[in-house]
Parts: structure tokens; sequence; C-alpha cells
């Protein structure tokens, strides 16, 4: 890493090529956990009048008296240094403290090992969030947007959502929270999902779907994982405004739509590695068409002028 990469990036200096060559290097997470930490800190108020007003007391009593006090630089330097060294170290414990925190961008997916060995793969448009000082004795994390989980076995491993948490003790599962939408597929083992204040079990081969705060019914499952991790989005029975944002999550585009009912059911799948076979896939079924330009799809009946 370029030596002025780090003055540079406190700055906001940096060229795009130099900014991902410095995100991608060991010592950036460091950085960014102690950026974080110092904007959190808030000086103590100061009355400059106050202490105006005292300085000028003292003034006027030693105008009489003339002291002389002996400078001792290395008893100052050696205070200076303590400071210092309580400052540092507790910065130290301060970032260490900090949760860790997981992010894809649309069109992107991550993998994530957790300190117990579990393994996460964060879908696209996704953010999920930990402490991992605190795993040994407390196993959860906060999910947004969807996530597929490979739990080991141990102690109860939870996953808070908006809509409602998700609690295991060693399974396969996936989980998905969006606007409007919150669905649980166990795959292994058993799930106990808890929405509304009110608790499922959930054992392998079902799904747990709630579409605008109504409790619906979901076929079981017949794989052993998401399609998603297959590179295909699936779905059944589900409105057709949900099937196009995910399209947006996927693709990294924009979609729009002209006359076309965003409730109508959709069941189906579409690729998430090429567009043109995707888009004929939501059309086809749906018996609408399309228009692609650049990275922006409208999608509009069939009789639109």
């Amino acid at each position: 890493m370029q030596e002025n990469y780090l003055a540079k990036w406190l700055n906001g200096e940096l060229t795009e090529s130099e900014l991902a060559d410095f995100e991608a290097s060991e010592e950036y997470t460091a950085y960014k956990k102690i950026v974080e930490a110092s904007n959190k800190m808030e000086a103590p108020n100061f009355d400059t009048d106050a202490a105006w007003n005292t300085f000028k007391e003292r003034d006027t009593k030693s105008n009489s008296v003339t002291k002389v006090v002996p400078l001792q630089p290395y008893k100052q330097f050696l205070r200076i240094a303590a400071v210092i060294a309580v400052l540092l170290t507790g910065s130290y414990f301060y970032v260490n403290s900090l949760d860790e925190s997981f992010t894809t961008a649309m069109a992107e997916r991550t993998e994530i090992t957790l300190p117990d060995n579990s393994q996460v793969t964060l879908n696209a448009d996704s953010k999920v969030t930990y402490s991992a000082k605190k795993w040994d004795t407390k196993r959860a994390l906060e999910l947004e947007g969807e996530a597929f989980f490979k739990v080991a076995k141990g102690k109860k491993f939870t996953v808070t959502t908006a809509a409602g948490e998700v609690a295991v003790l060693g399974t396969q599962f996936n989980v998905e929270h969006r606007p409007n939408f919150f669905e649980v597929t166990c795959y292994e083992g058993l799930v106990r999902v808890t929405y509304a204040d009110q608790e499922y079990k959930l054992p392998a081969g079902n799904s747990f779907v709630v579409v605008n705060g109504t409790l619906v019914t979901a076929d079981k499952p017949t794989a052993s994982e998401p399609s998603w991790m297959h590179n295909e989005s699936e779905f059944k029975s589900i409105p057709l405004r949900y099937v196009l944002n995910e399209l947006e999550r996927q693709y990294g585009i924009t979609v729009s739509t002209k006359n076309i009912d965003t409730a109508q059911l959709f069941t189906g799948t579409f690729s998430n590695t090429n567009l043109k076979l995707a888009l004929k896939s939501i059309s086809t079924p749906s018996q609408i068409e399309y228009e692609l330009s650049e990275d922006n799809v409208l999608f509009y009946a069939g009789n639109t002028p």
C-alpha cells in the first residue's frame, strides 16, 4: 500500500483506483474502526469567559510577588506520554468492542465464517451484524435482507430481523426480510420463528411466509438449499412487485412498470447471471412486454401505446 494512502484517505483525496486498492488492504478495516470510534468522541465544553476571568484574577494577585518555577520538562513529557497511552489503550478496547458488520451491494454476494465456524452466505443488498467478542456466550446476529445459514452445533443461535426472530440449535435455514416481506425456510433440523408475539415451530422441509402483514400458505421446498445459492431466484405465488424488486437487487438495475398490475401472483424462476434470459422468464408467464436500455428496464402491458 502506498505510504500516503492513509493521509489522502482521511482527507478524501484518493482516486477511485487508489480507494479500491486501499479498501482491499489488510490495514483498511483497522483504520476504518479507529475513525468510526474517534468520530463518536466529543470534546468537553469550554467556557472561554470564565477562563479569562480566572486568569485575570490570578494575574492581579501575582503582580506583587514574582515566583520562579523550575521547569521539569522530563516530568511533563512523562505526563503527556501517560495521557497518550491511556487514550490509545481506551481506543483499542473500544474499537475491539465494536460489532462486526458485513454488507453486500446490488448484484453482489459474500460468504462469512462466524467465530464458531457457522457459515453465512449473504445475498445481494443485505447486511449482517454481530458481536465477535460476546459470541462464545451469545450466538446472535441481526439481519437486513437475505442470508442462508449453516449453523454449527452448540448453544442457541438467533437471527433477529425487523419483522421477527429465528432461533435454532444447529441446522440449515434461509431467512429473508424485505419491506413487507418475511420468509423463513428450514432445510435441516428444527427452526423456531417468533412473529407478532406468536411462536411457530418449523421442521425441515417447511417455510414460513408473511406478505404485507398476512401469513400465507407456502409450498414445501424440494431442494436442500435456496435456489439463489445456485444463481436462480425462485417464486411461488408471490406478488410480481417482489419479483421485480429481486431482479433489481440481483442485477443492480432500475426497474419501472407501466399499466401493469404488480399485485398479480407470479410463480417461476429467473437466472441471476443472464439478464436477457431473466427478463424473458418474467415477461412470458406474466404476459407482459419489456424494454431494456443500459441499466434500466421498463415492463409494460402488451397493448400499451
